[in-house]
């Protein structure tokens, strides 16, 4: 049965090779049209009054990409290993970001797979994979997606995505999706003819806003309601990463991700295992995690980007763009969650969030680093290794979600940069120019000089992973102080206690002592070795050998991190 939304079409068709066949008009706008020996495998098109052949809105294949016809794709026929897999929970896990296609030098699901023992020994909970959905040509972060509902063949299609996460539930890592609701990306979007899926005057820097709360926009929700459920049922995705959800024009009653809260808490229940929405936004608003019954829209967590600036400028000292706000602002976000919860940004010129204190901090996930703050830069640049492994310290012995992007944990010396393939000369020609603009007043005037061009091949070739890294000493140094940091969290039940009113902060100019009940972090943000005074204990993780407690004298060395047990 091949289906289709048309409201406002007059005659649609279901083009299957040169044949066409009629649909039949239903209630709602649907149309409908039995093909006999028509199913998985099958190539197809819709025509509306005649008019060129497009892809089904609802795609679940896009072999030939996305300006090709779509597939029939039949969810039942993968057989799936993980029938005893129930699932993660947020509190007290790691995550770890990355990106499919410069994960590996083959950039596939399947080579992804071959990863995942690095994944388990490290200690990850959650695997989050960047957007998948079919972009143009080759090479793409995610964001520019449209055949919403589909997996890109450059990485191995629906049946990659499914092989990988069955591989991750075997190994015991669940898997969370990025998807991008707000807009949908510049090539390839051929939804509007179908329907009235955009604002007719609403917009992002990133695209005309999708119509949530006009005229015809039911069906329009059910469609993204219907997308996210999808990838949580017939992909067992574990939870999804919700893109800028700030950019969603909402103005109804019930907004859409409360809607979309209360649809998956069903699903969850339905199928079994925890289901978990988090939020990217840059609000500060914590009604996003407030539960329903509260008034809140109910999901799970938020990416919480102050404790990613405040770390940021604490371990790095810079302070252009966004970061003027966050100087001395560390000992704040570890006790609070938000820094603007309702304070000034100078950044913004106005005041900006809401207090959120009493939010349990595994609903806050927090980095270091992730796609955005190291792709966000002129030259893709991440933050040098001895800064990395204080902010590592700090955030994983922190009260929120920490989640790490991929490589940092051997402190990988390959950027990520922005990169893109598109086909049209316009698009190509013009992203460069585009990426320069979206950056203006974030203390990047530079740009132009300093950035690759995001449509070159090469840009995107750097961006990979090198995995030969590991061979190396000094590297496979930082790995294992990765990983001692995330069995320290398992194993002191202090480190994953979400109560942000359980958490001290004694701090100086250049260091800070964060009390986690009978633990202390200790890190020593200067130039200068320094003593700071604790009470009597023992040192259980150092990041300088050279760190020495003498009864309350903690001596530690310049630019360097201990976690000490007292009493």
């Amino acid at each position: 049965m091949f289906e289709v939304w048309a409201p406002q079409a007059a005659a649609v068709e279901v083009e299957i090779g040169e044949v066409r066949h009629p649909m039949t008009a239903g209630a709602g706008g649907w149309w409908s049209a039995e093909v006999p020996g028509a199913g998985h495998g099958t190539d197809y098109r819709f025509r509306l009054d005649g008019g060129e052949a497009l892809p089904d809105p609802r795609s679940r294949w896009q072999p030939e990409g996305i300006f090709g016809p779509s597939r029939v794709y039949e969810h039942d026929r993968f057989v799936w290993s993980d029938d005893l897999w129930r699932g993660r929970d947020l509190p007290g896990s790691v995550i770890y970001e990355l990106h499919v296609g410069a994960f590996t030098p083959e950039g596939t699901f399947d080579a992804a797979i071959g990863r995942l023992p690095h994944l388990a020994a490290l200690g990850v909970d959650f695997v989050e994979i960047m957007p998948v959905a079919p972009v143009p040509g080759g090479r793409n972060w995610g964001y520019d997606g449209v055949d919403l509902w589909a997996v890109t063949d450059n990485y191995g299609g629906p049946d990659g995505l499914k092989r990988f996460v069955d591989a991750c539930h075997r190994r015991g890592i669940g898997v969370i999706l990025d998807v991008v609701h707000n807009h949908l990306g510049p090539s390839g979007n051929f939804l509007a003819p179908f329907g009235p899926y955009f604002h007719p005057t609403a917009s992002s820097f990133w695209g005309q806003a999708v119509n949530l709360d006009g005229p015809g926009s039911d069906e329009v929700r059910r469609y993204f309601v219907g997308n996210a459920l999808q990838w949580l049922r017939d992909y067992h995705v574990d939870g999804l990463r919700l893109d800028a959800v700030h950019a969603l024009r909402d103005t109804r009653a019930t907004h859409l991700l409360e809607e979309l809260a209360a649809e998956t808490e069903a699903l969850s229940a339905a199928v079994g295992r925890p289901l978990t929405l988090i939020a990217e936004s840059d609000l500060n608003d914590p009604r996003l995690m407030t539960p329903r019954e509260a008034g809140g829209y109910g999901l799970a967590a938020v990416w919480n980007d102050d404790v990613h600036h405040a770390l940021h400028v604490a371990v790095t000292g810079e302070r252009h763009g966004y970061y003027e706000d966050f100087a001395g602002a560390l000992a704040k976000v570890l006790t609070s969650g938000y820094y603007h919860d309702g304070t000034y940004s100078a950044f913004r010129g106005r005041s900006h969030g809401r207090p959120a204190r009493h939010v349990p901090g595994y609903r806050f996930v927090c980095c270091a680093q992730n796609h955005d703050q190291i792709g966000n830069r002129a030259e893709g640049d991440r933050m040098p290794p001895e800064a990395l492994r204080l902010a590592a310290g700090l955030l994983l012995t922190s009260p929120f979600t920490p989640m790490l992007f991929m490589g940092e944990e051997w402190g990988a010396r390959t950027p990520f940069l922005f990169f893109t393939d598109h086909v049209e000369p316009r698009l190509r020609e013009g992203e460069a120019e585009r990426r320069r603009r979206e950056f203006v007043g974030f203390g990047y005037d530079d740009w132009a000089e300093k950035a690759p061009d995001p449509g070159e091949e090469l840009t995107f070739l750097r961006s990979k992973l090198d995995w030969s890294e590991l061979d190396d000493d000094a590297h496979r140094a930082h790995l294992d102080w990765y990983r001692a940091l995330v069995a320290l969290r398992r194993a002191h039940p202090e480190l994953t206690d979400p109560r942000l009113d359980r958490v001290r902060v004694e701090h100086g100019e250049d260091w800070l002592v964060v009390h986690r009940g009978t633990l202390r972090v200790a890190a020593n943000l200067g130039p200068v070795a320094l003593t700071v005074r604790l009470a009597p204990g023992r040192v259980l993780l150092a990041s300088d050998p050279s760190t020495a407690l003498n009864g309350e004298e903690l001596f530690l060395p310049a630019r360097s991190l201990a976690v000490v047990k007292t009493g």
